[in-house]
């Protein structure tokens, strides 16, 4: 009789308990891969239809899809960022009169990192070579690298797509030109006399292209169909920034900017991914500064970088005979790094007598009183 108490007892407290367990797993719960896979409606790209009924176009996508699928944490990333990033994008590309799923094509170059590049030299949210960059008009040098830039290098992709839709006539070729370059394009839909992407016989790394864009698409508008359950506080918020015309007539140090805009040098970095290192090279710029910087802050420029200048001459260290950087480092008791930083060198560059160095040595701590 106890026994049968105890389990009925057990089975009642099981139920209890379990049921919003239950309620929120079945919620939360991944769907099978295979179902993943039922596509229940047409794809497009750019409103081009995508021949799903072909069985080697499905083949391609299934595995872009599932390989996306796999990677749930980078799903995941992909549609928090979505918020922080598209924002930006999608007014671009309306302004320029271009399809809004070419947006999906900068989540699938670069994950919407700024800094993110390839083994072939490609950086940016949109993944621009160095001279394709210069060709539409981004800045690429020593100090400015305008394809981390979101609004610069999106412009830039913009008029790149515009012409390249021009040259083949559909959005899927000028994606595939985008990703292998116009003129490989063009002389394999010489070759192989076909101009459709679908039926083209391309390296394997550009017939796949199109295909994780596609994936990429799907998972960021059918996000719960694929078990990504994000609630609204999820997503990142889109950027927040003021923006300000500065002219610097000579080189300047990032902190002195970030100084005068009563903040630190890692936001200025953040807002700003197109600075390099930890200068400013002198010329104008439109920097992105926080949304509350407050009022006044070319004035406090003005003042923090002339004491900024008046310090580093006082801070001059003329080489010696038998010097070098670990040497001085030790004289100063300051991180051979920070000497690299200061004067912008490489760690094997020869050092000569009679070369200035700017060491800014650490402050004595203040004696107790």
């Amino acid at each position: 009789m106890f026994l049968r108490f105890w389990i009925i007892g057990w089975l009642a407290a099981y139920l209890l308990f379990s049921a919003p367990t239950r309620a929120l797993a079945q919620k939360d719960t991944i769907p099978p891969l295979l179902e993943s896979l039922h596509l229940e409606q047409s794809l497009t790209f750019c409103g081009e239809p995508v021949p799903l009924d072909d069985p080697d176009v499905r083949e391609r996508l299934e595995k872009e899809l599932l390989l996306s699928l796999w990677d749930r944490d980078q799903a995941i990333l992909w549609l928090k960022r979505s918020t922080r990033y598209f924002p930006t994008i999608e007014a671009a590309l309306s302004r320029a009169g271009l399809p809004d799923d070419l947006k999906y094509i900068a989540l699938a170059e670069s994950a919407l990192r700024p800094h993110a590049g390839s083994a072939k030299g490609a950086i940016g949210f949109w993944q621009f070579l160095p001279e394709t960059a210069r060709r539409y008009g981004l800045t690429v040098n020593e100090s400015i690298d305008q394809r981390r830039n979101l609004d610069a290098s999106t412009r830039a992709a913009a008029a790149y797509y515009t012409e390249l839709f021009n040259k083949f006539g559909s959005w899927s070729l000028a994606a595939t030109a985008f990703n292998m370059g116009e003129e490989g394009l063009q002389a394999e839909i010489l070759a192989q006399h076909v101009s459709n992407f679908y039926r083209l016989y391309l390296s394997l790394e550009t017939q796949r292209y199109l295909f994780r864009v596609l994936s990429a698409k799907l998972i960021l508008t059918q996000p719960e169909r694929f078990g990504f359950h994000l609630q609204k506080s999820d997503y990142y918020p889109p950027l927040r920034f003021t923006t300000i015309d500065l002219t610097s007539y000579e080189e300047t140090s990032l902190t002195v900017v970030a100084e005068a805009a009563r903040t630190d040098f890692k936001r200025i970095k953040d807002l700003n991914p197109e600075l390099r290192g930890h200068y400013l090279a002198a010329g104008t710029y439109r920097l992105a500064l926080p949304e509350k910087t407050p009022p006044g802050f070319k004035e406090r420029f003005q003042k923090l970088h002339a004491e900024w200048r008046q310090k580093r001459q006082e801070r001059i260290y003329i080489v010696q005979p038998g010097d070098n950087l670990s040497t001085i480092a030790d004289q100063f008791r300051v991180p051979l790094a920070a000497i690299l930083i200061w004067n912008r060198i490489d760690l094997n560059s020869p050092l000569h007598p009679g070369d200035r160095l700017i060491i800014h040595q650490p402050e004595e701590p203040a004696e107790n009183p």
